[in-house]
């Protein structure tokens, strides 16, 4: 049996999907090890166990990608003090995308829905394209987490981040050490969220900033293919949208000019911003999408819905089933998804309800990490 700390060699065979190499011990056993690619091999060191399998990380590289390349940023890595915001900056792009479109079609395959999945839109900025970003400090540094720990991997730069939200972490890197931005007793740390909407002197402490797509072009995308999507249904149909934020995607079906939307959303502070924004055709309403007992409210406001919008955080919709009571009259679902395996869950009580997946469309909101986000079209 394999012992911890017990060094072997072995081939990546594959990518998880956290993204860490699949390694196999002589003995048959799994580990999982970051930092590594498929068709690499080297000599790994066990670190752990958990259940059935365990984990390992890389001591030698004997036989590299021909996609490994030097990371650009000096703090990537997978140890300790290294940060763990990109994992996957050590390989190329094409790499990357190749990788998430495998994940995607390995998926569908058991929901036998691979025809409908067309090539992954990659991002035309793979460096300086995050708008938002959640800081770490204990007083003393800044920077974000390690991987698979908890331990503060301190950073004077970022390169994925929008010059705005760079200019906002030196200017707070530039304090330190700051007595003001250490944690309390019970904290490891302070939390700072930044965005494009403020600056190192009006920040406020461990509060979350407003939500929004971390990828401004990305997001016009999506927002594009939605517009797409809706052009040729007929406006006369009443929507429902889910999670609906603070108007994201609602803006979009406005402009598409259907007269009826009700947009739902579990956060009051994001619907008083919505229902700020005056937008045709829009009611908005406080609503937990966790409790199966909202779909009875929803469907009394709107009982005639005829196509569903829906963008849920990563536990996606685990009330799919009540969405669609026996007698509904949903066509059209355009489900908006950033978590695969909560998405193919949904899809599959879609699908056992009649609906057909028509079109699934990959795309890459954070290069340099295994996130792929999912659009995608359900008709019935």
């Amino acid at each position: 049996m394999p012992a911890l700390n017990e060094r072997f060699t072995a081939r990546v065979r594959a990518l998880s999907s956290e993204g860490n190499g699949i390694v196999e011990h002589r003995s048959g056993q799994v580990f999982f090890v970051p930092g590594v690619w498929p068709g690499e091999s080297g000599e790994f060191r066990i670190t752990g166990f958990k259940s059935r399998f365990g984990f390992a990380v890389l001591e030698t590289l004997q036989q590299p990608s021909p996609q490994r390349i030097v990371p650009p940023c000096p703090h990537q890595g997978v140890g300790k003090g290294d940060c763990g915001g990109c994992p996957w900056q050590f390989v190329s792009y094409e790499a990357q995308l190749e990788a998430k479109q495998a994940r995607v079609s390995l998926a569908l395959a058991r929901l036998s829905a691979e025809e409908c999945i067309r090539p992954i839109l990659g991002s035309d900025s793979i460096f300086g394209y995050r708008n938002r970003a959640q800081l770490k400090t204990d007083g003393r540094v800044l920077g974000f987490v390690s991987h698979g720990s908890r331990d503060l991997a301190a950073v004077d730069d970022c390169l994925v981040l929008s010059d705005k939200n760079r200019a906002t972490l030196k200017a707070v890197a530039a304090t330190l050490p700051n007595r003001d931005l250490a944690p309390g007793r019970k904290q490891d740390w302070t939390t700072i969220d930044i965005d494009e909407d403020v600056s190192a002197d009006t920040l406020v402490l461990n509060q979350r900033r407003p939500f929004r797509q971390g990828n401004s072009g990305q997001n016009q995308r999506m927002q594009a293919w939605l517009a797409e999507r809706l052009a040729g249904l007929d406006k006369s149909i009443p929507v429902l949208e889910l999670f609906a934020g603070s108007g994201n995607f609602t803006q979009v079906i406005a402009a598409a000019g259907f007269g009826r939307i009700l947009a739902a959303e579990g956060s009051a502070e994001a619907i008083e911003a919505l229902q700020a924004r005056q937008l045709p055709g829009v009611e908005a309403l406080v609503c937990n999408l966790f409790n199966e007992d909202s779909f009875d409210t929803l469907r009394r406001r709107l009982p005639d819905a005829g196509i569903v919008v829906l963008d849920p955080p990563r536990d996606g919709l685990k009330q799919a089933a009540r969405l669609l009571p026996k007698k509904h009259k949903v066509r059209d679902i355009l489900y908006i998804s950033c978590d695969l395996a909560t998405f193919t869950r949904d899809v599959g009580v879609f699908m056992a309800k009649g609906f057909k997946l028509t079109e699934v469309q990959p795309l890459d909101l954070f290069p340099h990490t295994p996130h792929v986000e999912l659009l995608a079209w359900l008709r019935c």
